[in-house]
């Protein structure tokens, strides 16, 4: 893929997280041309009048259009945000089939005009259908990214922060694994300036830990249960892999890429640090992890590669 080339979004699927990504993107200054691409023509008419009503105060200029899929056969990184949602009381994995059979049609439709640039996916669940991607795009696994766990990595942060009573930005934390039950904190390595995390926790009480963790993982049942779905948040983190794609930034963030011998897994996609810039993912970072962590991850690993099987048999 050529670096020198435009900042060109297709995004695919205008609901609550795909019109929140684009306003991120507007509102950012992030991208020169958007075209936005939904089932719902008049509700695309309408966000895209309403976007270029915003054009005027951004940081820079961006063309916004309603699109159709030959928008693709130029676009530098197509987001897919398409596909159903989460119910209440459903998993992320509860989506698996549903979605991977709306997926094969997107990538179909786009693949047929020649797009040769980056995927990125944050439709649930976000690590198998990034699966699906590469499988049916043919795409090199570098060029097709999940948006992983950089959510709940944010959250993690929050939570963290209000603690220790500074910036989330201030916080070096992640999580790691599928984005859903399965995932983990990465306590071992989580730090304030140097300040082991989990020794604080531990401090304040043996328990105070896990209870972030389980407030970390559960927050979107909250949120869903509250208002129906979750959007910001994994919208700002669409915007921040979108910036660290354009601006060429090599940014370690945790997405899910594909591992091939990485942690000692292959064959799967998951939430892992990895260093992003104009090609997608240049690397994957093995952060060490200790021997409860290394189970933790074996199990998210599993998790994932039990509902990557059906895929195979869809595609």
């Amino acid at each position: 893929m050529n670096k020198f080339k435009g900042n060109k979004v297709v995004l695919i699927g205008n609901g609550m997280v795909g019109s929140s990504y684009a306003f991120s993107l507007v509102n950012q200054g992030i991208a020169d041309e958007l075209s936005i691409i939904d089932l719902d023509t008049n509700k695309v008419k309408g966000d895209v009048a309403d976007l270029n009503h915003c054009v005027a105060y951004s940081p820079s200029p961006i063309r916004i259009n309603a699109g159709t899929y030959e928008d693709c056969k130029d676009a530098d990184l197509i987001v897919i945000c398409a596909g159903a949602a989460q119910k209440p009381g459903e998993t992320r994995l509860d989506l698996v089939a549903k979605n991977t059979n709306i997926f094969k049609g997107i990538v179909d439709e786009v693949m047929k005009t020649g797009f040769d640039g980056i995927f990125l996916i944050a439709t649930n669940p976000v690590d198998v259908l990034s699966y699906a991607v590469m499988k049916l795009s043919g795409l090199p696994k570098e060029r097709v990214i999940g948006s992983g766990t950089i959510l709940d990595s944010a959250r993690l942060q929050y939570n963290i922060s209000e603690i220790f009573n500074v910036a989330p930005s201030s916080v070096d934390a992640n999580m790691l694994g599928e984005h859903g039950d399965s995932s983990l904190a990465h306590w071992s390595h989580a730090n304030v300036a140097g300040k082991s995390v989990k020794e604080v926790l531990d401090n304040k009480d043996p328990n105070a830990a896990e209870e972030m963790f389980v407030k970390t993982r559960d927050a979107a049942y909250e949120i869903i249960e509250a208002k129906g779905s979750t959007y910001y948040g994994v919208a700002m983190g669409l915007a921040r892999i979108t910036k660290a794609i354009f601006s060429d930034e090599n940014a370690v963030l945790t997405v899910s890429g594909y591992l091939e011998g990485e942690y000692g897994h292959d064959g799967v996609y998951t939430g892992i640090p990895a260093v992003i810039n104009r090609n997608g993912i240049r690397e994957i970072i093995e952060v060490a992890l200790d021997e409860d962590e290394q189970k933790k991850f074996a199990h998210s690993v599993d998790v994932l590669k039990g509902f990557q099987a059906p895929i195979d048999e869809i595609l």
